[in-house]
């Protein structure tokens, strides 16, 4: 495995822990490997964009980040300590919430309730421990407060049904629901990949509002243009393994393309100037040594 000496190492040097790391991920499907010793390191206060072509693992390395898969080997640790999740409750346990491309929200709920889908408090009282009656009304009002303090209160009525908000505000109120609970990590799976040009750039104000907020995010995206707006680093999956880490002040998107697709490889000439090459202060252009490894 090939990763560049990038924003990683000098975090490592500087002492700083990952929130969220995994050492040696291993995933095989029958005779098909998804995970061939995959490595993963989220660091505390940063947006990580995890990128790679179709079939490139990315999706199985998240599965096992969220808890949907177990790995058939490798470790998992969350602030340096070990962690075993066997199904998403148990990463939700651990702080870990996944907002999904499929979104998961429940169309003919209202907002409120969908921020507290599963998660419902109860009325204080017998009304709650007997009865089991829902606290509608602190339900409600924490949910105004947390869309509020994301700047998303573009919404009319915190009781009206999700059915009837747009593509954007949907997402909002995944992203919402994700942040209110979830205390060390956010997953966001193609957050934008539905969206139009306005609601995409909300979308992305919205998951920067979020990483200022102090919450790490991990953000799976085939759009690059996305990655390099909000990404402080970038995890370029290939082949079941991370191959590299960069970031959009040290490379440029043709750059990160090219390693992700595998028009630059390891021991081809000009794969050391496009991959290991993070220490430039500002993005360089690679085209003669990627001109030179295509012709070689």
């Amino acid at each position: 495995m090939t990763t560049t000496p990038s924003a990683e190492a000098t975090d490592r040097k500087a002492g700083v822990t990952p929130i969220l790391e995994a050492r040696g991920l291993v995933k095989r499907y029958g005779h098909v490997t998804a995970l061939a010793g995959s490595d993963f390191d989220l660091m505390p206060g940063e947006i990580l964009a995890v990128i790679g072509d179709n079939g490139a693992g990315k999706s199985s390395l998240i599965k096992c980040l969220s808890g949907a898969v177990i790995p058939d080997e490798g470790e998992i640790r969350l602030d340096g300590q070990p962690i075993h999740m066997r199904t998403p409750i148990d990463a939700r346990g651990y702080g870990i919430e996944t907002v999904y491309q499929t979104l998961a929200v429940s169309p003919s709920l209202d907002i409120a309730d969908n921020l507290y889908l599963g998660r419902e408090p109860r009325a204080p009282g017998i009304m709650g421990t007997v009865f089991r009656k829902l606290d509608r009304g602190k339900m409600r009002a924490e949910a105004k407060q947390q869309m509020t303090e994301l700047g998303i209160m573009t919404i009319q009525d915190i009781s009206q049904q999700v059915e009837s908000l747009s593509g954007g505000q949907r997402q909002g109120v995944a992203v919402a629901r994700a942040a209110a609970f979830g205390s060390k990590v956010i997953i966001l799976d193609e957050p934008t990949a539905a969206l139009g040009v306005k609601e995409s750039a909300h979308v992305l104000e919205l998951i920067l509002k979020v990483r200022d907020s102090g919450i790490p995010v991990i953000l799976i995206s085939h759009n690059m243009p996305h990655v390099f707006e909000v990404a402080d680093r970038i995890h370029i999956h290939r082949l079941g393994k991370r191959i590299a880490v960069v970031t959009p002040k040290t490379h440029t998107m043709n750059e990160v393309v090219a390693i992700m697709t595998g028009a630059t490889e390891p021991g081809a000439v000009g794969y050391d100037q496009v991959v290991k090459d993070a220490a430039r202060k500002e993005p360089g252009h690679a085209a003669e040594a990627l001109k030179t490894t295509k012709d070689g």
